[in-house]
């Protein structure tokens, strides 16, 4: 009984704060429609019944942060960084797991099986590659880029993993990475540039970032010596970077590859055409 009060006290004031923060956008919104354009907004019922979902949605869904993600993201990383679990059952020596980077190894794997698994189920990734499919007329695959986007977060999640584990700074990580994104996008096409970029920014969203964020606050609250301030975060910097490096291998992969193709076409008709004479 207590704990249901508890948790309807908690979804209320969440509610409340989430109406304080979504206030203003109301206001300019509004605030143009009637001031500026000085015009009844079309659908008004429905416009307001909109807003009533949204707040509803949004309440709902800092409460399930708060009460599911984050625990079950660090109840993972606890358990995933356990002696017990590394080494089994009165293993390790004591302390001494912690002093090697390889003995998280299936921290590694879940959190790049967590990047890959959340991104593909990320709705505004898969909303852009429908678009990008549709504008280029097929040339763009949807699914793809969906996978070329998901495999590039598995590896950034997983790597930023890594530097929780070892400490090491993250500035040398996101300046390394960028190097290498300005190299490729110095020989990459043109058309597909402005996609890459958007890509990295649109699997940091709805399911990517909570699931992400959770990871990485409870690696960085289990192993020693790190702390959840400094080290905890940091994740999404990993998924927003690599998905961009993921495209735009993907592209040129997929330019050598129809290059080479359409080469190899081009020999098997010309050896066609000197059988024939």
């Amino acid at each position: 009984m207590e704990a249901g009060l508890g948790l309807l006290h908690h979804t209320l004031t969440t509610t409340l704060a989430t109406v304080i923060d979504v206030a203003p956008i109301v206001v300019i919104l509004f605030g143009f429609q009637f001031v500026v354009l000085r015009k009844r907004p079309p659908n008004l019922k429905k416009i307001l019944i909109g807003f009533v979902y949204v707040l509803a949605g949004l309440s709902l869904f800092l409460v399930g942060l708060e009460e599911a993600l984050f625990p079950l993201g660090e109840t993972m990383a606890a358990q995933l960084t356990a002696p017990a679990f590394i080494y089994g059952p009165g293993g390790g020596g004591g302390g001494e797991h912690f002093s090697h980077w390889y003995d998280y190894f299936w921290v590694y794997v879940f959190a790049a099986a967590i990047g890959f698994a959340t991104t593909v189920a990320e709705p505004s990734l898969i909303a852009v590659a429908l678009k990008a499919e549709n504008i280029s007329g097929g040339a763009v695959n949807a699914f793809g880029l969906r996978m070329a986007v998901a495999v590039g977060v598995a590896a950034g999640v997983a790597l930023g993993a890594f530097r929780i584990v070892t400490g090491t700074p993250l500035p040398f990580y996101i300046t390394a990475g960028y190097v290498v994104v300005i190299l490729q996008t110095m020989r990459a096409s043109k058309t597909i540039i402005p996609l890459a970029y958007d890509s990295g920014g649109v699997t940091t969203s709805t399911v990517t970032v909570p699931v992400v964020t959770a990871l990485g606050l409870g690696l960085a609250s289990t192993i020693p010596g790190r702390s959840p301030l400094i080290d905890g975060f940091g994740l999404i910097a990993f998924a927003s970077l690599f998905p961009i490096m993921a495209v735009l291998g993907y592209a040129s992969l997929m330019f050598w590859w129809r290059r080479r193709r359409d080469v190899g076409g081009k020999s098997t008709n010309a050896d066609g055409g000197e059988d024939r004479t």
